[in-house]
């Protein structure tokens, strides 16, 4: 099966890891998009970063990401949508990975291009703890989690229409 065969057109990415608190918060929303089991859309959840996120966003027609931020500039569990096109003024400095994801999705453009998505979305959800070992998000992060897919279910029609 070559990578442009997927049988989806649309990719949900949740990052982050299930035991750093708010960190959870990428993994939860696309867990919950996968329950509701929706035609041509594959879920995913990766504690990957950086140009590890290339082949899980091949060879689909959309890609939306959902992670964790810590910008300190708005309240905890704030969803901000950013655009392929936003990246570089927003989500450099506040991603709170190693690894800088708008730099990884440009080599992909430029290396792999035609099995890249056409488009590429990214939900950040403004966190409170990242750095406490904990398998429970704080409170304003667990309050928006519903938001957040409402969010992605959103961004998934408005592609499709």
């Amino acid at each position: 099966m070559g990578l442009n065969d997927r049988d989806s057109d649309v990719a949900v990415v949740g990052l982050g890891s299930p035991i750093m608190s708010d960190d959870a918060v990428g993994l939860r929303v696309s867990q919950m998009v996968e329950d509701l089991h929706m035609e041509g859309v594959d879920c995913h959840q990766e504690a990957v970063g950086g140009l590890d996120i290339l082949p899980v966003i091949h060879g689909y027609k959309l890609a939306i990401i959902v992670d964790a931020i810590q910008t300190g500039e708005y309240s905890p569990g704030t969803i901000m949508i950013f655009s392929e096109s936003d990246f570089d003024q927003k989500i450099n400095e506040a991603s709170s990975h190693d690894v800088n994801l708008p730099t990884a999705i440009k080599i992909g453009r430029q290396m792999d291009p035609d099995i890249m998505p056409q488009r590429i979305m990214y939900i950040a959800i403004e966190v409170e703890d990242i750095k406490t070992v904990s398998e429970t998000m704080t409170p304003a992060v667990e309050a928006c989690v519903e938001s957040a897919k409402n969010a992605v279910l959103h961004l998934i029609s408005e592609f499709r229409s």
